[in-house]
């Protein structure tokens, strides 16, 4: 048995904490994208936007005079009153009138309902991962890298979800915004797809037995016969 097998679980395990740290740290914040309508006078205030996959949050911001590149209402780091409510379809009686549009609706709850899926996915890996140090049954680890591997796959999926959702808002013209970023959860979500994917697949491959070295030494390990 490789003697360092145990420690290269451990640090793959440690990284793969961290993707789960930033998959949560994802999901329960509201910096997913900002988007900013169109300013047409300055010296007033206007209205910035930013949501995740549960909330939208508002922000009322003072504009002054901007560069001849800068046209929408922002940056949203800026002082100002800050509004948050959940969307509509999550619940009922709260209003927001960006998701209003059936589509927009779809397109939140679908990348709400992966991203749980994701979060389900890791929690699993991750209680598979404990039991097999406690009992010592390394035969867990090679679900726990799959229910990694998976975690992984989802959140792309909410991301990319989300990004078309965005985009499609801003094509819209049913909509004041104009300009739109993506901001920390976003990629606090992407750096999560890559440390649950490949560090998953890493676990996975040292989960696996070690292959033979050399042709005889399968035959060399069998037991005698009687």
């Amino acid at each position: 048995m490789d003697e360092s097998k145990p420690l290269k679980i451990r640090l793959t395990f440690s990284v793969i904490l961290v993707g789960v740290s930033l998959l949560f740290a994802a999901v329960v914040t509201d910096h997913w994208a900002v988007l900013s309508p169109k300013v047409e006078q300055y010296n007033a205030t206007c209205e910035a936007a930013h949501f995740g996959l549960w909330r939208l949050c508002t922000k009322r911001i003072y504009m002054q005079e901007q560069g001849a590149k800068e046209k929408g209402c922002g940056p949203i780091s800026l002082p100002g009153g800050t509004s948050c409510s959940y969307f509509k379809h999550f619940t009922p009686g709260e209003s927001s009138e960006i998701f209003e549009v059936t589509t927009q609706k779809e397109y939140s709850i679908s990348a709400a309902a992966i991203a749980i899926f994701s979060v389900g996915f890791a929690i699993i890996g991750t209680i598979c991962v404990l039991f097999s140090f406690r009992k010592k049954r390394d035969y867990l680890l090679k679900p726990a890298s799959m229910f990694y591997t998976f975690a992984g796959l989802c959140i792309i999926i909410s991301v990319e979800v989300m990004r078309q959702s965005v985009k499609r808002m801003i094509d819209s013209k049913e909509t004041v915004w104009i300009e739109y970023s993506y901001s920390w959860s976003f990629a606090c979500a992407c750096a999560a797809f890559v440390l649950l994917f490949i560090f998953g697949i890493i676990l996975l491959l040292i989960a696996l037995p070690r292959f033979p070295q050399n042709p005889w030494e399968t035959c060399m390990d069998a037991e005698p016969e009687n």
